[in-house]
């Protein structure tokens, strides 16, 4: 089964492609899927996830893999939350969110966070869609630290790994991250799905 990895964020997208690939999940290469603008308004990870897989799965005619995750930070009553991405604005950098951020954790001594990850793998033929939830704990620095990954990935501490998500490699960070351990749930799933 070839699956579509419904994601129109090119980093997100190569995160997912690399650990998908290292477990034996075929994917349909980037230039032969039809990608579809969906509004992210469904107010829940997995809500959002749903969405995202439903109209790429249509629009391509096969099995499509939606991903939303995001930061929720216990300062902030969870936010950013669904709005990760647009914490700072409609159309802010990572570095515009990363500063929104840090600025908001001003003079805050609870700096608890948790990258939460939601996936839904939909189907064109109605059979029953898989899913499949990531969690890891960490919490915000003070200040950025290191240049891989993407995101909050300079801010966010994973105490699993001793340091923050963009100091590590992308396979130590696939090891433990949100994404990583839903990743791995849904391919053990699929494993097991006739």
């Amino acid at each position: 089964m070839e699956i579509v990895v419904a994601s129109n964020n090119r980093k997100k997208r190569h995160e997912i492609e690399a650990i998908l690939g290292k477990l034996g999940i075929c994917l349909t290469p980037a230039e032969d899927t039809l990608f579809v603008d969906v509004v992210e308004d469904a107010g829940s990870f997995s809500g959002n996830a749903k969405k995202k897989a439903d109209a790429f799965a249509k629009a391509n005619n096969r099995p499509a893999l939606a991903d939303d995750s995001g930061l929720s930070v216990n300062a902030l009553n969870g936010a950013p939350g669904v709005y990760s991405a647009r914490f700072a604005g409609a159309d802010a950098t990572d570095a515009d969110n990363n500063s929104k951020l840090l600025h908001d954790l001003e003079g805050v001594s609870d700096r608890a966070a948790q990258f939460i990850c939601a996936l839904h793998l939909a189907f064109p033929d109605g059979r029953t869609p898989l899913t499949a939830e990531g969690k890891v704990d960490g919490y915000i620095l003070s200040e950025a630290s290191g240049c891989s990954g993407f995101g909050y990935d300079p801010l966010f501490y994973c105490p699993a790994l001793g340091k923050a998500f963009a100091e590590a490699t992308p396979e130590e960070k696939a090891s433990v991250s949100h994404r990583g351990l839903a990743l791995r749930a849904l391919a053990e799933q699929l494993g097991h799905r006739d």
